[in-house]
């Protein structure tokens, strides 16, 4: 229904202009099974799932993308100031059985609900909007009631029914109307443990979970005399009830093989017209529903928090990655130059190399962080997966080492999944090598791909649909709950000081979202641990590699070259490369800047951008030039390794990057141009 919305009457626009927290909120609540709502911008508008739109009966689906006031006007008054609070506090309002007056079925009626209402943070830090997790108690508050005033009822008669029988025999009938009829199960024992009353509801609740039913006048120590364990929890709470104590409990009774339920129970003490007691009565309801209801709103809540702390993270470690690039960009072409041109002597060439492998390794690790961002670029194409994993098989023995038994399973005729092959082998490999150092004194480790149909309603969060599943599971020392909990949190590591970076997990977790799969992983102490990647099945066939060699391409002079970055010691080193390729180098620090050369008469033949900058981006100058100088050549470099917000027709070129992959970047916008 949202995709087939016309959202251009929607103070929201379309999806495409939403911002990514928005985009992340709503992804969640349209896959939860809890009833939520969010009210979004400054106009509330009212984005909701599937379990909270019966809620709203006739307003549903017109409420969908508007305004709240236009759909909750009867109530506007009273939940206004409830949101408004939210927003302005950044507090969470949470109630239970709170009642709103509503006008949802074409009449008005008071409704009760059990609310939380938190705030979204935006992109920017600021308050989005209000999610609402409710859960409508209307039915739950109006039985009660009934069951309440019912009780009051008998009550009222017991206190005087020795007399009321006497007088009136009529009375007693509708006594007994009442206790049949209630929803409420109702119950008497005497002090022998035999039942004096039982209503119709309350048989009906033996019945579920023990399978028979009690009567008038049998013992309960018969009933149960084949259950010993239910026996003496049933008789140690009738003991209390019998000895004159008048009390309410919640607890959970009944045969695993029948059904299991939670009861709340109030006992009260039962009196002849003399005030002896003889016995001891309760009231009870089966709040089973009510406690998973509450649960379900409980779980819904830890996933919404969880989805912040990951969004929040990801944003962050992006960010980091993404200035850690525009460092490394003059480090790695000036240290690429000095190799290029062997300045120094034979130790000078050695420092030089180690520096260079430094930064190699400095680049990768922050290939990881944009994996765990989902910002890393892929080439997803259909990949047979079950030979890609084959194929690793003597690699991963070769990396494990001889303590550790390799077994790979992969079954014939697996559907080629979408994915980035690279990246499937290296996540694998470092999967693979988490293995084996859980597994210091040797073991098992095994690798295997199914193919897999995820249904409806899953844990892992997975839309419904077809999937390979590759497994790596050891027979190491495991993780704890507490371990489990941060696995793939960036950065976190049990291993020693010097011996990982913390990524492993965070990058497959992060390359699993981006491709549309997830990462589950299951693990107890001295148990082992066992990481399954889901990756979505491809309808397409599996594309042949093409593995000739290309040739080396290296561009021709062909004039000025406008180099444009916001950072100096990046324009510095991509400046020298451009000059030593045989380019005149303009240089300029800003897109407003660039324009502003172009207005006072420069003509440069290639334009090489950064594309995030204050102000206008690369990708918007390079447009703004190619409009009035179409034979321009146009280069966007990005610290980001993803193509977002870049123009497709635009080549570009990720940080950091060498003399050799500028060189050939330019060599094929030459060979486009021709």
């Amino acid at each position: 229904m949202m995709r087939a919305l016309d959202w251009s009457a929607s103070p929201l626009g379309h999806p495409r202009q939403w911002s990514q927290a928005l985009k992340t909120t709503v992804g969640m609540l349209l896959a939860a099974q809890a009833q939520i709502v969010l009210f979004w911008g400054p106009d509330y508008v009212a984005l909701y799932n599937d379990a909270y739109a019966p809620g709203i009966g006739a307003n549903h689906p017109r409420a969908l993308g508007r305004p709240a006031i236009e759909n909750w006007g009867e109530l506007w008054d009273d939940l206004e100031p409830l949101l408004a609070g939210v927003r302005q506090t950044r507090r969470t309002f949470a109630a239970k059985d709170r009642p709103f007056y509503v006008e949802r079925h074409g009449y008005g009626e008071t409704s009760y609900w059990d609310v939380s209402y938190s705030a979204v943070a935006d992109d920017d830090g600021s308050v989005g909007g209000v999610l609402c997790i409710v859960s409508e108690t209307t039915e739950r508050v109006l039985g009660e009631k009934q069951l309440r005033a019912s009780e009051a009822r008998y009550r009222e008669l017991n206190a005087t029914l020795e007399q009321r029988v006497t007088e009136r025999t009529a009375e007693r009938h509708l006594l007994a109307t009442i206790v049949e009829t209630t929803d409420g199960q109702i119950q008497a024992l005497d002090l022998n443990y035999r039942w004096l009353a039982i209503n119709t509801a309350c048989a009906e609740a033996y019945e579920r979970i023990y399978g028979k039913r009690p009567k008038v006048g049998d013992s309960l120590h018969e009933f149960l005399a084949d259950r010993p364990e239910h026996l003496a929890a049933t008789t140690a709470i009738w003991t209390r009830a019998l000895g004159g104590e008048a009390f309410t409990n919640i607890d959970e009774f009944g045969d695993p093989r029948f059904d299991r339920r939670v009861f709340e129970m109030k006992f009260e003490t039962l009196r002849a017209p003399d005030g002896t007691r003889i016995g001891a009565f309760l009231t009870g309801t089966d709040v089973t529903d009510r406690l998973e209801e509450q649960a379900r709103l409980a779980q819904a809540e830890e996933a919404l928090r969880q989805a912040q702390k990951m969004e929040a993270m990801g944003q962050l470690t992006g960010g980091v990655a993404h200035d850690f690039n525009n460092l490394l960009t003059p480090i790695v072409g000036l240290l690429d130059m000095f190799q290029r041109k062997g300045i120094g002597g034979e130790r000078e060439h050695r420092l030089i190399a180690g520096a260079a492998q430094a930064a190699e390794r400095a680049k990768t690790l922050v290939q990881r962080l944009l994996a765990f961002a989902r910002r890393q670029p892929l080439q997803a194409v259909p990949v047979n997966i079950g030979q890609l994993v084959a194929d690793m098989g003597d690699l991963i023995s070769s990396t494990t080492g001889p303590q550790i038994q390799v077994t790979v399973d992969t079954p014939e005729g697996l559907p080629e999944a979408m994915a980035d092959p690279n990246q499937i082998e290296m996540a694998i490999l470092n999967l693979s090598v988490n293995a084996r150092d859980a597994m210091p004194d040797g073991g098992g480790l095994r690798i295997s791909a199914k193919a897999r149909t995820v249904a409806s309603e899953n844990k892992s969060g997975l839309a419904p649909g077809a999937y390979i599943c590759i497994s790596v599971a050891d027979t190491g020392i495991g993780m704890d709950e507490t371990t489990l909990a941060h696995a793939v949190e960036p950065f976190f590591s049990t291993k020693g000081v010097g011996q990982g970076t913390g990524l492993g997990l965070s990058m497959v977790h992060g390359l699993a979202s981006q491709l549309g799969g997830a990462l589950t992983i299951r693990s107890a102490v001295g148990a082992g641990t066992t990481v399954e990647l889901w990756l979505p099945v491809s309808h397409a066939a599996a594309a042949a590699v093409d593995t000739a060699p290309q040739p080396k391409l290296r561009p021709l002079p062909v004039g000025t070259a406008l180099l444009v970055d916001d950072e100096p010691l990046v324009r510095m080193s991509t400046a020298e490369m451009l000059s030593e390729l045989g380019y005149r180098v303009v240089e300029a620090a800003s897109a407003e800047d660039a324009l502003q050369r172009v207005s006072d008469g420069l003509r440069p033949n290639l334009l090489v951008t950064d594309h995030l900058m204050p102000g206008m981006s690369g990708t918007d100058l390079g447009l703004a030039l190619r409009n009035r100088y179409p034979e321009l050549q146009i280069l966007v470099v990005s610290g980001y390794a993803n193509n977002e917000g870049i123009t497709p027709d635009l080549s570009r070129l990720t940080k950091p990057f060498r003399s050799d992959e500028l060189a050939a970047s330019l060599a094929n916008l030459a060979k486009v141009g021709r």
